[in-house]
């Protein structure tokens, strides 16, 4: 496989030429300052009958009308509305970008209020929205559903990241826009196979494997086969080191540290770090014998990636850009729509 675009020792960074290939290539998901959604109401498409009752995280939440005014209180349910053509009335900030600002692989958010941070919402300025309809989850903000819900219909998941399917499905359910979400998601998943299967032909009928580490305060994370990025890593078919292969679903992430990092190796590693390099333990653990010892870095195959799109974007469109990622990065074409 030719790596004549990639000279830079160790890591390699995604920039105009990836923005270039996933506009050209994605109607799901825009680069930069591109525009990513339509408007606060539901799009033209016919939506669901209502009203509708949904089975959530909570319990049972009749829904009495199609939402027009929708609130977002994580990436994942930021990623779901936005990929079925609908501007939120608020969101929340991901509590990863430090210098603040919505994602920016979803484009122009222009009129979303800022209701967070994450873990505690302003319930004042979410009220003063007036939403008709509210979304998050149980593992982010139980405590205060009862008050969520007294504004507006609250629909929660049970939890985020792995099961980023199913809760786009709830997501759009509560939406009516149930067909249109499953039809972006097939797409997704048809061309995710497609991307696999043009890797392991350039690689001789042999996938490489594949390892995902997270460089942030604190421990250093590794992530499982059962996380987002280890879903999409699934649905594309490279396999993982046994080191980050779970069954259990609660558990999608690992913690190690610098003596155990000889865990993260395999044929690519793809590297996401929060916000500042220096504020974690990257540079001292990549400066380390142990890290220059694995057989990607020896190789050349160790990439950065945003963290907003492997780690907190949650959903199809963050998977859209990864699999543009991984394309680029294994010199293969990037399947089209």
């Amino acid at each position: 496989m030719s790596n004549r675009q990639f000279r830079m020792p160790r890591y390699r960074r995604f920039g105009a030429v990836l923005c270039a290939a996933v506009i050209g290539l994605t109607g799901l998901a825009a680069c930069g300052n591109t525009p990513a959604t339509n408007d606060s109401t539901a799009p033209t498409a016919a939506v669901g009958s209502f009203p509708r009752t949904l089975d959530t995280a909570m319990g049972q939440v009749t829904i009495p009308q199609a939402p027009t005014r929708i609130v977002v209180l994580d990436t994942a349910e930021l990623d779901s509305v936005t990929l079925l053509g609908i501007k939120p009335v608020g969101a929340v900030v991901p509590h990863t970008k430090t210098h603040g600002g919505f994602p920016d692989y979803i484009g122009k958010l222009d009129g979303v209020i800022d209701v967070g941070p994450l873990l505690e919402p302003n319930l004042e300025r979410i009220a003063s929205l007036k939403p008709d309809l509210i979304l998050s989850s149980k593992v982010r903000h139980e405590k205060i559903y009862d008050k969520l819900s007294g504004i507006a219909p609250t629909v929660f998941t049970e939890t985020t990241g792995g099961p980023w399917k199913a809760n786009l499905a709830v997501h759009a359910k509560a939406l009516g826009l149930d067909r249109q979400a499953a039809d972006a998601l097939k797409n997704y998943e048809d061309r995710a196979r497609a991307l696999g299967a043009a890797i392991t032909a350039a690689n001789n009928g042999a996938p490489p494997t594949a390892s995902v580490v997270r460089f942030l305060a604190g421990a250093t994370r590794l992530y499982m086969n059962n996380s987002f990025s280890g879903v999409v890593l699934d649905d594309i078919g490279l396999p993982r080191p046994a080191s980050q292969v779970y069954t259990d679903p609660k558990k999608t992430m690992k913690e190690v540290g610098p003596e155990q990092i000889d865990q993260v190796d395999a044929d690519l590693i793809f590297v996401a770090t929060i916000d500042d390099p220096g504020k974690t333990d990257k540079n001292t653990i990549t400066a380390g014998p142990i890290w220059r010892d694995l057989h990607a870095v020896k190789n050349g195959k160790v990439f950065d990636v945003p963290d907003e799109t492997w780690m907190s974007g949650i959903g199809v469109q963050a998977a859209q850009r990864m699999l543009a990622d991984i394309a680029h990065v294994t010199d293969v074409q990037l399947p089209a729509n």
